[in-house]
This record gives structure tokens, sequence and C-alpha cells, in this order.
């Protein structure tokens, strides 16, 4: 469906009736489908309701207000519904002006065609279905980004300086927006990090979409030194170049690994235990009940007490052995809760 097709639903703003009238014939000579509301003075307008309309046509000069002071009023009230500016007088400068202030286009009423009109309409409603969709995404930009429950920040690629930092960025850091403001990343940094990091950068220039370069060291405002998991994608930023980065901190991910690993080698160790160190002693336990069941009891040649005194040491040794184990495990189990 094309825009002569479509229903074209326009509000104009014109206190001079011929004027309004010759509007009306040059739409409805370009427009198939058309609903048409007319208002004489700024006042009645603004008692419309906007989200009736696609496009507001606007005289510059009205009984109760003109000028700059009217396009104000106007663009307020018409929110995301484009305005174009039609007038009698060809003031070039506030022409300019005025598309600064917001106004889709600037049309004079002595120059006015129905093509141009029509051409005008259509061009305005486009670009602000545009305007608006990338409003939108600013918006949502900016609500995952300052909600993210992870650390966020935005830097300049030449500066290296912060231009945006995310809440969480600023309760896990300890600087305020206006600290982060005035730094560059490398300050919260080791120095010895920051060759890493412009390498970093430099390989994954040509690379697109998200990198995940690794595990960066970062230092808080009260010293305390992190590991930080690094993702970011390049960002067009307020006109300049910049990364977006999310840093995870995990710093708590790596101690308990670090702490599995030291728990690990207390496992090993005390397996090693139980596979050798323990079988000496159950080995001559073993041997010497066996000894005892195969000894008849009036044998002189074998001293029985002498059995009992090396199975009372071979106990004693298996005890020594088994506690040993028991207050290795125990220590391992101390040291996760530290």
């Amino acid at each position: 469906m094309n825009e002569k097709e479509a229903l074209m639903r326009i509000l104009v703003i014109e206190d001079n009736i011929g004027d309004f009238l010759l509007i009306s014939e040059y739409l409805e000579e370009e427009f198939n489908y058309l609903e048409i509301e007319h208002t004489s003075t700024c006042k009645e307008a603004l008692t419309r309701d906007t989200s009736k309309y696609d496009v507001i046509l606007l005289d510059l000069s009205l009984p109760d207000r003109s000028g700059e002071e009217l396009v104000t009023e106007i663009l307020k009230f018409a929110g995301n519904i484009p305005v174009i500016v039609l007038t009698g007088y060809s003031d070039r400068n506030f022409a300019i002006k005025s598309i600064g202030m917001g106004t889709a286009d600037y049309l004079l009423k002595d120059e006015l065609k129905s093509d141009i009109l029509q051409k005008s309409i259509t061009y305005s409603i486009e670009r602000k279905k545009v305007f608006n969709q990338l409003e939108d995404s600013e918006k949502r930009y900016r609500e995952l980004f300052h909600l993210s429950p992870l650390p966020m920040y935005v830097f300049d690629k030449e500066t290296f300086k912060f231009l945006d930092v995310n809440r969480a960025a600023i309760s896990h850091y300890g600087y305020s927006k206006e600290e982060f403001l005035e730094m560059t990343v490398f300050d919260i940094r080791p120095e010895s990090e920051k060759d890493r990091v412009m390498e970093t950068i430099a390989q994954n220039e040509e690379l697109e979409g998200r990198k995940n370069p690794g595990v960066f060291k970062h230092i808080k405002k009260n010293g305390e030194q992190i590991d930080v998991e690094i993702s970011y994608n390049d960002l067009d930023f307020e006109g300049k170049k910049a990364l977006l980065v999310l840093a995870n901190d995990v710093t708590l991910k790596y101690q308990y690994i670090e702490a599995i690993e030291k728990q690990n080698e207390k496992l090993k160790e005390i397996a090693w235990i139980q596979s050798h160190v323990v079988r000496a002693p159950l080995a001559r336990l073993m041997g010497l009940v066996n000894l005892i069941n195969m000894t008849d009891d009036d044998d002189p040649d074998i001293d029985k007490k002498e059995m009992m005194q090396h199975i009372l040491n071979s106990t004693d040794e298996l005890d020594r052995i088994i506690r040993d184990i028991t207050n290795k495990t125990e220590q391992i189990n101390i040291d996760s809760l530290k």
C-alpha cells in the first residue's frame, strides 16, 4: 500500500480561510483517503488529541501566537508527530532556525504546489519514524546500560577517557560518576597492564561484534585489586568512536578455583597416604595375625609376648596415620571456609 492508498490524517493550523481551502485542495489532489481537521488559533489546536494525526501543517502567524513562540508551543504539543511550517514570509534565517528547533520542513505558501506539499508530508513522516526509532533504541540502550546489575562503562577509543558509567560500576568500584568522567580506563588498572590493554584493542580492531579478550586486573578506589572478565563492543557515542565495556568481577570465582585446586592437592596427599603409608602397618598386622593362627599354642620357639608387642606397635602406628589423615581432612574444611 502506497501513501495515496493509506488514510492520511492531517491537522491544519491556519487562520486564513482562503489559504486553508487552497491547502485542502492540494491535499485532496494527492491523497485518495484523507481526513483534515482545521483550527485557526494555537489555543484551539492545543485542545486536540495528537494521536489522531499523521502530520501537522502550521501557519507561522496566528492571532494568539506567532514566530518562535508559536513553533515552540506546537512542537511541544505535537510530540512524535512531524510539524511542517507553512508561511507567506520568506525569512530564510528563521526557516533554518525552525528546522533546528525540530520542525520537519519549512514551505513558502507562494511557492506551494500539490506535489511539493505531498512530497514534504511523505518525507517528513518517514524521517520522523526513523528519528523516533533511533530515540527508542537510545532509550532502550540507556535503560539496559544503567539498570544492568553488572558494571558497564563507555570510553573514548582515542583518549581512553570515560564517557559514561552505569550505577553498578559506580557502586562496585567506589568512584562517583563525576570522578569517573575525569579519569581514563588506565586509572583503574595496574601500570603493568596498560600495554596489554592497548595491544588487545589494536588486535581486535578488525573484528566485528562483541569481543571477549579475557581476564584483566582492575583496582577499586579503596586499592583492592580484582580480576575482571572483559567483553566489549564498538559504539558511536555522541559522535565519538567509543567502546562499550562489560566488566564482570570474577575474583571470587578465581579464589574458589584456587581453593579447590589446593584441596585437590591435599586430597591427593591423603590418597597417597592411604594407598602407601597405611599399607605397611596393616600388612604387618595381617602377617602377625596369620602367624598366630598358624602357630601351635605350645610351640616353645614362638615368643607370643614379642608378637603381641609387634601387634601393639603396628596398631599404634596405624592409629597415628589415621589421626594424621583426619587432621588433614579437617584442615581442608577449615581452609574452604576462609
